[in-house]
């Protein structure tokens, strides 16, 4: 019989940056408890909830980047591989560890998503306390100077979707706030040694987004996917051109059908690329102007991180400790050029 293969777990690049005031980061953490034994889920949640109640990240949790009117609403989906259930919330208010309520929603209802008021209700029934607002003086900041700017054009009611969108690149372009974190999210997939599989999404979501957007982060195939026989795969990024290609669950089929994690991600990138035709989402060069990362792990404990352009990182726990590596990218370049 071989020997156990020791656990990996992988996560978007902010996984090994935050660590809210304590000595680990999200992948370290996560790591540490499942190579103590601890439910692969279980490890996942407690690593993001590190980077979710840090303010100093913008993209997800306590001081997550608010919705057009200011107000912070969370998105989270969670996959348990060997019990092959799930759980979600979306559009969540008050509550900053949105990826430990949507593991609640897998452990304690029959649902798989529980979205708006629903969700805040939900969570209080579980009791977790309800926050009156997540926003940090730092996300609060940003939110008031992009919305200075959209006033200065009529208000969000009469700009056109180009105009937001140039105003968005624009804050991007000044420095307030990083390309990466517009789109926020953070997602962490792990395997332990008898190959169990699970992940983890959680996000603040698009960046001054229309008030009840949901993106792809609680959508089961989109921001994530696990199969435990196959592998897991989640993603950071624009989520409507992951919601319209359902990548996630497209990068699980192909793993299905051999391909390494790395050469499945690419798969699907090449298939972004080429539906996205909207000449708002073009740059000068026709091809798309966001970016949108895969973070992939087979049950093998095979992983990759791919990445539209070339220059993103992600982050990677396993026997050899905490690393930040560079992702495989699709296209070379930026976004905006």
């Amino acid at each position: 019989m071989p020997p156990p293969r020791p656990p990996v777990v992988i996560a978007s690049a902010n996984g090994n940056h935050f660590r809210n005031g304590g000595r680990e980061t999200c992948v370290e953490h996560a790591f540490s408890l499942i190579a103590d034994g601890a439910d692969v889920l279980d490890a996942l949640v407690a690593g993001v909830t590190i980077v979710e109640l840090d303010p100093e990240e913008t993209s997800v949790g306590f001081g997550g980047l608010p919705n057009a009117d200011g107000v912070v609403q969370l998105d989270a989906s969670c996959m348990h591989g060997p019990r092959k259930r799930a759980g979600g919330v979306a559009a969540l208010e008050g509550v900053a560890t949105a990826a430990r309520v949507a593991q609640l929603v897998l452990e304690h209802s029959d649902h798989h998503l529980i979205a708006g008021a629903g969700a805040k209700a939900f969570a209080r029934r579980m009791g977790l306390s309800i926050e009156p607002d997540l926003n940090s003086p730092r996300s609060r900041t940003v939110w008031q100077e992009w919305r200075r700017r959209v006033d200065a054009i009529g208000g969000i009611d009469e700009a056109a979707p180009s105009a937001l969108r140039a105003i968005e690149l624009a804050m991007i372009a000044d420095g307030w706030i990083d390309a990466n974190h517009f789109y926020g999210t953070i997602n962490c997939n792990g395997v332990n040694a008898k190959g169990d599989v699970c992940g983890v999404t959680t996000t603040s979501g698009l960046a001054w987004k229309i008030p009840g957007r949901i993106g792809d982060s609680p959508i089961l195939g989109a921001g994530l996917y696990v199969d435990n026989e196959v592998g897991a795969a989640g993603s950071t990024g624009r989520g409507e051109a992951n919601l319209y290609n359902l990548c996630s669950f497209v990068i699980v089929e192909e793993m299905r059908r051999g391909a390494h994690p790395k050469d499945a991600g690419m798969e699907v990138l090449k298939r972004i690329k080429n539906n996205t035709v909207e000449k708002r989402l073009l740059n000068s060069r026709g091809l798309p102007n966001f970016g949108i990362n895969f973070y992939i792990i087979n049950a093998k404990g095979e992983y990759a991180g791919v990445t539209m352009y070339e220059g993103s990182s992600f982050a990677i726990c396993n026997e050899n400790g905490p690393q930040t590596v560079k992702c495989d990218g699709l296209l070379q370049g930026r976004p905006s050029e």
